[in-house]
């Protein structure tokens, strides 16, 4: 039995503690609970132990709900500012394009920066099939999107469905397979219609880039009858079709006339979104996972955050990849969804708190991962044991909690996936197995 003991145990499933520990044994959480009592208890039943501490917080491992891990080597674009986003695309074609790029290489590199920030699953948007086994190879948790775009009704209806069944067939199955149809404006009705169908049949996630661009957003002076009989009409051939031909509907209430809305699935970005967009996510039990340091630079909105926290919507974070975002660190986006949150009128106390919910848990459940044998995003009995260890100073519950959301990021000390250690500052490496207390 190996226990973790900290300053601060956020479990986010149950109250968080002041002087609290993890005991784990064979890659799963056994306890959760005050450090005396926990301590304890083992001691009285005679389970031997190993115990390393921090003064810190412990928590459940970060699921970033959103990145493509093979853009790690493109972080020369997301380095720069963009005023809108075909300014931005632009500027990812020319880098793309530029010759072949080792997929491999870079999404490997992007696993392990992952490591180094705290995320211990992720959704990870796969374009090119050579980066499809980043996840698998690094150890990670989550799940492994195969992305596509580009198909017309007419080339998708001649050999789509092969196509994409066989790339589905050669993806890694460990630790999770699901399907990306990219965006509304990339794809036409047809594969858009699909998809779906084919991620449903074979018992995969879905995972879709929406209200992301301008283009997205509802016109409020175009709605032209109901959108139903948009279906009966030739109209209906392409959200790009819809809107050249005056349609003023949201790409949020396209794809869900179509279909791909769902519990098993979620959306990225959700930045152009109406209060009708938000109760279409809400009501087909949706989730969004919100980028708001890669919609800045990419020249967008922020998100409404606080709209999405007042109404209930069911939120993850996500950075995005290095092509859009100036690093892998899902609590710098925290940090950023906080402000943006404050700017935008959330005035209660419990917003860290549940911006901390959607950095985990929220992330587990857009994921498919939040309950069952192998859910994460959670420090809880029977849990698999994804955690990490936050050097920030700790007071109490609520100061410490701010905290985290607020500055921890880069402040990570250590990242464990079932209950191994991946990654670890120097400091603390040197303690690990020595049942000695980390005074950092």
């Amino acid at each position: 039995m190996q226990v973790w003991s900290a300053s601060c145990v956020i479990p986010i499933t149950a109250p968080s503690m002041l002087g609290g520990a993890v005991a784990v044994r064979d890659g799963r959480i056994q306890h959760v609970g005050d450090r005396e009592w926990l301590v304890g208890m083992l001691a009285d039943n005679g389970v031997p132990f190993t115990e390393t501490h921090v003064d810190g917080v412990l928590m459940p491992g970060l699921v970033n709900a959103h990145t493509h891990l093979q853009y790690t080597g493109m972080a020369e674009v997301g380095a720069r500012q963009y005023a809108n986003f075909p300014e931005w695309m632009a500027a990812f074609d020319v880098v793309y394009d530029a010759g072949p790029q080792d997929w491999r290489a870079h999404a490997a590199e992007g696993a392990r920066m992952s490591l180094r920030y705290g995320t211990t699953c992720a959704a990870d948007v796969v374009t090119d099939a050579e980066a499809a086994s980043a996840l698998h190879d690094a150890g990670l948790h989550g799940v492994a999107y195969w992305e596509v775009m580009g198909w017309e009704n007419t080339a998708w209806r001649e050999r789509g469905l092969n196509t994409v069944n066989a790339q589905l067939d050669v993806m890694p199955t460990s630790p999770g397979v699901g399907l990306s149809p990219h965006a509304p404006y990339s794809l036409e009705s047809a594969p858009l219609l699909e998809l779906p169908d084919v991620a449903r049949r074979r018992g995969m996630r879905l995972h879709i880039h929406l209200g992301e661009s301008h283009e997205e957003a509802e016109w409020n002076g175009g709605q032209r009858g109901e959108l139903a009989e948009l279906w009966k009409s030739s109209a209906a051939g392409s959200y790009t079709q819809m809107r050249q031909g005056g349609g003023g509907f949201s790409s949020t209430q396209f794809v869900d006339q179509l279909g791909v809305l769902g519990p098993d699935c979620h959306i990225a970005h959700g930045v152009y979104m109406t209060a009708d967009d938000r109760r279409r996510l809400r009501a087909r039990s949706t989730a969004v996972a919100l980028c708001p340091r890669s919609n800045r630079v990419i020249g967008l909105d922020a998100p409404p955050v606080a709209a999405y926290l007042e109404e209930g919507n069911m939120i993850a974070v996500g950075t995005d990849s290095l092509s859009s975002s100036p690093s892998l660190d899902v609590l710098e986006d925290v940090a950023l969804l906080h402000e943006i949150a404050r700017e935008q009128g959330y005035r209660h106390e419990d917003l860290a708190r549940r911006l901390l919910h959607a950095a985990t848990l929220g992330g587990a459940h857009a994921l498919g991962l939040a309950t069952g044998h192998e859910r994460v995003g959670q420090l809880q009995a029977g849990a698999v044991a994804d955690m990490v260890f936050i050097d920030v100073p700790v007071s109490d519950i609520v100061g410490t909690i701010e905290a985290v959301a607020c500055h921890g990021a880069g402040r990570q000390v250590a990242t464990l996936i079932s209950g191994q250690v991946r990654w670890a500052r120097p400091d603390f490496a040197e303690l690990v197995g020595q049942g000695k207390e980390a005074a950092l």
